[in-house]
């Protein structure tokens, strides 16, 4: 498995990815496909490349099977783990049966890297309070900030 920055030709990928990153226990029915295009969801991945757009995927023979991005999302339409307009969110999502292998613990570590690469303070994100992720988002050393009803917003310092 190799990590990689996404390549511009491979935007469209991001639409499976943010799908497979809503978070959907396991007792209850999947959500439709289309759910991504609600404007609190599509904002994540819409016209992707921007200048604070950053995407890292996982590679494995050829297929990608994992990405994490980070993009911020301010006023007036911001995301669920927005802190501030300069703060950049982290998305996640990993391949159903990739899953459990580290690959998600090694994307968010190299996306942290990049980040403090170029320079930023700070990475924020919200994750659902019984989401399986939630611990590997502790492990990469983000810290809860604020507990909402159904999700935590957490902050890394970098």
């Amino acid at each position: 498995m190799i990590i990689r920055k996404l390549k511009p030709q491979e935007t469209k990928i991001l639409e499976d990815m943010l799908y497979d990153a809503v978070f959907q226990p396991e007792q209850e029915p999947k959500l439709p496909r289309e759910v991504i295009y609600q404007q609190d969801l599509y904002h994540y991945i819409e016209d992707f490349g921007k200048k604070d757009d950053r995407c890292l995927v996982a590679e494995a023979d050829g297929e990608i099977v994992g990405a994490v991005w980070t993009r911020i999302l301010a006023e007036p339409n911001p995301g669920y783990g927005n802190v501030d307009p300069d703060t950049p969110e982290f998305a996640i999502s990993i391949n159903e049966n990739f899953r459990g292998r580290g690959i998600g613990t090694k994307l968010m570590e190299a996306m942290i890297q990049l980040l403090r690469e170029d320079g930023y303070a700070q990475a924020s994100l919200s994750v659902a309070k019984d989401n399986y992720a939630l611990s590997m988002y502790r492990k990469t050393g983000f810290q809860i900030i604020e507990e909402k009803d159904e999700d935590y917003l957490m902050l890394l310092k970098l």
